[in-house]
């Protein structure tokens, strides 16, 4: 039998009219997203005057609603020894610069080795949180992009930070090596991203069913055959930067994918600035970290 916490929960005149969803929301405040609460309506976990009800029901006065929460499912993932660049750390985040090769989470190819691994054996207690696969993850970084990556080390945060990121509140500075002379100084890069339809490893400009893009981008230096950029996200796209930079005629260099593997032996994207909004504190808080040497030695080589 599944284990699992269970509410019991009664409509008074104030909050009838509500669409069931916003009114678990607004019932739990910040400790469930209306994502998840979406998943548990669609899986029979809300009942309503002890019926199953779609997830755009509207309560009215004297509904009696019962919620069930299955408790995490253990992790059957192996806690590693892994030397984790830690940033900052308290009793509800974790913040790592994470290496190049360093893979976030486990997957087909990497079962071990992966941050999610280390983090595991560094927090000792993230088993669930975020699912599954990826306890503590809010967010992922490919795995040949160096830098700044934040986990939740509890259920509370991890749906707090989870928050940001869809709200497009989180700030997120890269910065990148990409070919050819970029002309202009600044601009942006407006286009939808969708899963590729010939090639399922890559993601392409999909103008009919692909989910919105904008990648602002600021030259900071021009180099023989390269420009270096700083890139701010308004969304987080899967390789939402090397698409996009390729797609106006700039691919990351060392981007084998969308690209060619000259120059470096990885695509040359760091996350260098991160900042949020702490769970607990309410604080603004933000990281930065270095350009990785083997990007530097490229742009300090090559200067014009």
């Amino acid at each position: 039998m599944v284990a699992m916490q269970r509410y019991n929960i009664s409509v008074d005149k104030k909050r009838a009219g509500k669409r069931l969803d916003v009114f678990l929301v607004d019932k739990f405040k910040e400790r469930m997203s209306r994502t998840f609460i979406k998943r548990l309506i669609d899986k029979g976990r809300v009942l309503v005057n002890e019926k199953a009800v779609k997830v755009h029901y509207l309560v009215n006065d004297g509904d009696r609603i019962v919620v069930d929460i299955p408790d995490p499912e253990p992790v059957n993932i192996k806690p590693e020894k892994i030397d984790l660049d830690i940033l900052y750390e308290d009793a509800d985040i974790i913040v790592v610069n994470k290496p190049v090769g360093l893979v976030v989470h486990p997957g087909a190819g990497n079962p071990n080795g992966t941050l999610v691994n280390g983090l595991l054996y560094h927090c000792k207690g993230l088993s669930g949180i975020g699912g599954v696969l990826r306890p503590g993850i809010v967010h992922r970084l490919d795995k040949d992009t160096s830098g700044i990556i934040v986990a939740a080390k509890n259920d509370i945060s991890h749906r707090f930070l989870s928050e940001q990121f869809k709200n497009r509140t989180i700030k997120r500075v890269y910065i990148a090596l990409v070919k050819g002379d970029v002309q202009l100084d600044n601009g942006i890069v407006e286009l939808p991203l969708g899963r590729h339809s010939q090639d399922r490893k890559k993601i392409g400009i999909q103008f009919a069913d692909g989910k919105e893009a904008a990648t602002h981008y600021r030259v900071l230096g021009r180099f023989e055959g390269f420009t270096m950029l700083e890139l701010k996200l308004e969304t987080g796209r899967t390789h939402q930067i090397r698409v996009h930079m390729a797609h106006i005629g700039h691919p990351l260099v060392g981007d084998k994918l969308y690209g060619s593997a000259k120059g470096l032996s990885r695509q040359a994207l760091h996350a260098k600035m991160l900042g949020f909004v702490h769970p607990q504190t309410k604080q603004f808080m933000e990281f930065d970290s270095e350009i990785p040497a083997d990007m530097q030695g490229l742009f300090k080589k090559k200067k014009v």
